[in-house]
């Protein structure tokens, strides 16, 4: 149990890979013009990250060392072309919007990471639990910006919300009073809005180092 939590914790807080480890930023950078985008590509994130790290667990005595990264790519890669053909199918306006993002799941460093230094050296409990931590702080901070976003560029929260839960989910888009701000959802809004929680969780972590002194 102590161990779980360790690796949750990890994934979404000490180890977070978009706010400590700085990796996979391109998407979570380019997406997150709203909410609903970034939920999206996180949840999608989830999915491969997990049954990734799934496969390559049970696959992990059986892998042969010189070419380990060329499978974990094979595996990824299979997992997100799954994904990509039934958002296609089933959320064609979502996977309009998401466009050439979801495949470039493939090239994201921490999904590889979690295969290389969890995944391949540890039982399948572990290994699955990491991964479930990588993606909920991964995905958690995708949502975070896009809706600091949506809210401050769009004035609005939860727009688009139909193409992912469907016409009866429009009564909970939320407009704001105001036009918004259009940098927030051009490129520099993104790695301002990056920096914004990057900022917060450290004073947040420096406040607590010093609470404890």
């Amino acid at each position: 149990m102590n161990d779980s939590r360790t690796l949750l914790a990890d994934g979404l807080w000490h180890k977070n890979p978009a706010l400590i480890q700085l990796i996979g930023i391109c998407p979570l950078l380019a997406v997150t013009s709203t909410l609903v985008n970034g939920l999206a590509l996180g949840l999608a994130t989830i999915v491969v990250l997990v049954g990734t790290n799934l496969v390559v667990s049970l696959l992990r005595h059986a892998l042969i060392p010189s070419v380990r990264i060329l499978i974990f790519v094979m595996i990824i890669s299979s997992l997100v072309t799954t994904i990509d053909i039934l958002t296609n199918a089933f959320f064609y306006e979502l996977h309009e919007v998401l466009g050439l993002f979801i495949p470039l799941i493939i090239t994201n460093c921490a999904i590889l990471a979690q295969a290389e230094t969890i995944a391949s050296r540890n039982k399948l409990g572990k290994s699955m639990i990491s991964g479930l931590g990588s993606g909920l702080g991964f995905t958690i901070v995708l949502v975070l910006l896009g809706g600091m976003r949506e809210i401050i560029g769009l004035g609005s929260l939860f727009s688009g919300i139909e193409m992912l839960l469907g016409d009866s989910a429009l009564k909970l888009t939320i407009n704001l009073p105001y036009e918004g701000a259009l940098i927030a959802i051009l490129p520099p809004g993104a790695f301002f809005g990056l920096a914004a929680l990057i900022a917060l969780r450290n004073l947040l972590v420096s406040k607590v180092k010093v609470k404890r002194i």
